[in-house]
């Protein structure tokens, strides 16, 4: 009865479960000897761990078709103007000028977004340098600065990795497979 109690881990059961630990705790019983000696909280954690995978799994696909969509409405709007596209869709896609300078992450951002094809962090400094020269000038050191910002759009699911024929790391806008080029002769490196 207490696997079906706690195997939707809501919250309202997680607080029952957890109550029932407390009492247990109070009598000598620590929560690691209670978590190893009941196969019910090991089959809660199975199940939350599983979950959490699906979820990571899910949240992949969906920032892929999200790269896909934005990518495909800035070349619309490459092709045809910003004008076509309302404001809500301009701020969606981070085309929308908001009358002051455009954000670090933002810059990095849309420079993966308008490329065809993985780009080293050199190149995105480059591409900053020429569209908004200022945003590179409040930062020390600019390379290292579009370095970490690009690891992290790694990290939000938004870019990837990937290896060049001469061994050097270049980042590319994370889309659904067979909507971008970028060659074959690169491979997807796995964040450390």
């Amino acid at each position: 009865m207490r696997l079906q109690r706690t195997a939707a881990y809501g919250h309202s059961e997680l607080r029952g479960f957890q109550a029932e630990v407390f009492m247990e705790s109070s009598r000598g019983v620590s929560n690691h000897e209670q978590a190893t000696r009941d196969p019910h909280v090991q089959q809660v954690v199975k199940a939350a761990h599983e979950e959490l995978r699906q979820l990571m799994r899910q949240r992949s696909d969906i920032m892929k078709r999200i790269g896909t969509v934005k990518q495909t409405i800035i070349g619309l709007a490459n092709l045809f103007g910003d004008e076509m596209l309302n404001d809500e869709l301009l701020e969606l896609v981070d085309r929308k000028s908001s009358g002051r300078q455009p954000g670090f992450t933002k810059a990095c951002r849309m420079a993966l977004m308008e490329a065809d094809r993985p780009l080293g962090a050199r190149e995105v400094c480059e591409l900053i340098q020429h569209k908004a020269p200022t945003i590179l000038s409040r930062h020390k050191d600019p390379l290292a600065s579009v370095t970490t910002v690009l690891n992290r759009l790694v990290d939000y699911g938004e870019a990837r990795t990937v290896v060049r024929e001469n061994g050097r790391r270049a980042w590319q806008w994370v889309a659904e497979a067979g909507e971008r080029s970028g060659g074959n002769d690169e491979s997807t490196l796995p964040r450390a």
